[in-house]
């Protein structure tokens, strides 16, 4: 039976994975919910390297976009000591938890790539995929990240947490769900608007981003 159940779950992550090819093939839009408190909104084209992101969070919103290679954030009242206004970043200088780069393996604004990886068990029934999965194997990234609660320590449960994941008539992930459960809150993860032209515009005015920038990115959940 544990065979079984091993080829059963290798199978429904190997359609996971097949599901997520699209970042690195063409347009989509991600939007992840933490809680009801932390969102995030992309706009993501690879291929023509241009992204556009806002993360909303207690307190206002971050707004990022990618062209070429080049990054611009505004921070929006949400990091310390850094003014409101468009900055410039430094890729190399982004913790690498949260890379901005358009290579492949970094390019996923949804961060699929982690949930697929923490997943313990899973089967499909079509385009259904249910099981458990690691909540504390998750870690910080783009996409939905979770803090261990007090004492910084997940719950016991937090190891075998259900999720729910649905493909489309193609193959495509379309949704990743962390019911609420044992402390931890509900989370989401969806992808849509396949091939969707992107279009980001060049902030004006933008400045140098200072040092106090870097250890900040990253502390929303998301981007």
């Amino acid at each position: 039976m544990a065979s079984a159940d091993a080829s059963t779950t290798a199978e429904a992550i190997g359609l996971l994975r097949a599901g997520t090819a699209f970042v690195n093939q063409t347009s989509y839009r991600s939007d992840v919910d933490i809680a009801s408190q932390i969102a995030s909104l992309s706009h993501t084209d690879t291929v023509n390297k241009r992204m556009h992101t806002t993360i909303t969070a207690p307190g206002g919103t971050i707004e990022i976009r990618m062209i070429d290679d080049d990054v611009y954030l505004n921070p929006g009242q949400l990091l310390q000591g850094v003014g409101d206004e468009w900055l410039v970043l430094d890729p190399a200088r982004v913790p690498s938890d949260f890379a901005l780069s358009f290579a492949p393996g970094k390019n996923d604004s949804g961060g699929s790539a982690r949930l697929i990886a923490a997943i313990v068990t899973a089967r499909a029934d079509g385009g259904q995929i249910t099981g458990t999965i690691d909540v504390t194997r998750i870690g910080a990234g783009n996409g939905i990240s979770f803090r261990p609660g007090p004492g910084g320590v997940f719950p016991d449960s937090a190891r075998s947490h259900a999720f729910r994941a649905t493909l489309d008539a193609e193959g495509r992930l379309v949704s990743f769900l962390l019911p609420e459960a044992s402390g931890l809150p509900n989370a989401s993860l969806r992808y849509s608007d396949f091939g969707t032209t992107v279009t980001v515009v060049r902030p004006s005015g933008a400045v140098v981003a200072p040092d106090a920038v870097y250890p900040q990115l990253g502390m929303g959940g998301g981007r």
